[in-house]
């Protein structure tokens, strides 16, 4: 990473984040670094401060910016975070030599059409998850590339990333996936399997030219919920959604000797 002389922060806006984050302006601005009052194309890098739940809300709210992105954890997990606050004068120090590396995390991309004939598109860094809206069972119909697999019935099926694999596809029992390997998951959310409904009961790893269609059955277009990195998304009547993955990444500072399997043990064992 090269030498970064603008840096916008961004806090999750509690008391613990907003003290951690003047300290660490204090450090910046003493070290002759500009801080800047917001985001814009001034910037040559993000710092956020908080947990996982802020820093995937900051790539929204910067519209999920280009250039370099450092966590300082104040939540709980903090998986993408990877400093803590007694570590800002490390960051500081990166800041002012680029010796880290840069882990790159590839967006997926939903085009869903729903409540007219226009489609929109949404991005994650983690997951997609479609699901009921009044948690009950759901019919959805899943095509990947060009074969249709099934008619899946259960609460749901869950989209991500390598990224996401260590969020809420792991609770369902998905498996983890090292960021170096470039892939799609597929996770079923409790699957039906008797004699009236069959459904694939484990993850499915997909390449990442993959497309993936689901679309419910006429009687529960009114009934689907779309989570997008955590956050709801609520539709009259939802027909269509295809995932695939996006060419935006979002590159992630990380310590110059980062060991993703290292960092799973601390946070999971």
């Amino acid at each position: 990473m090269k030498k970064v002389s603008k840096i916008y922060i961004y806090t999750k806006g509690d008391e613990r984040s907003e003290y951690t984050a003047s300290l660490l302006v204090a450090k910046l601005e003493g070290a002759g670094i500009c801080v800047l009052p917001e985001y814009d194309d001034d910037a040559d890098m993000i710092i956020c401060v908080g947990g996982d739940g802020t820093f995937l809300r900051m790539l929204v709210n910067c519209g999920y910016p280009q250039v370099p992105v450092a966590g300082v954890n104040t939540g709980h997990l903090g998986f993408f975070q990877e400093f803590m606050p007694e570590d800002l004068d490390e960051l500081v120090r990166v800041c002012l030599t680029g010796d880290c590396s840069i882990q790159k995390n590839r967006l997926l991309e939903a085009t869903v059409w729903a409540d007219g004939p226009v489609p929109q598109n949404y991005y994650a860094l983690n997951d997609f998850v479609i699901r009921s809206s009044k948690g009950s069972t759901v019919h959805l119909n899943l095509t990947i590339g060009s074969s249709f697999i099934e008619r899946f019935s259960g609460d749901g099926i869950l989209i991500s990333t390598p990224a996401g694999s260590t969020a809420y596809n792991y609770s369902l029992g998905g498996s983890i996936v090292d960021p170096r390997v470039n892939m799609i998951q597929l996770t079923p959310m409790a699957p039906m399997n008797s004699r009236a409904f069959r459904s694939f009961t484990s993850s499915v790893l997909l390449p990442p030219d993959m497309e993936v269609n689901l679309f419910p059955d006429d009687d529960y277009r009114s009934n689907i919920l779309l989570m997008i990195d955590g956050v709801e998304y609520r539709f009259e009547q939802l027909e269509n959604v295809v995932v695939r993955y996006s060419p935006t990444e979002i590159s992630l500072v990380r310590l110059a000797n980062y060991d993703f399997w290292g960092k799973v043990k601390s946070k999971f064992l």
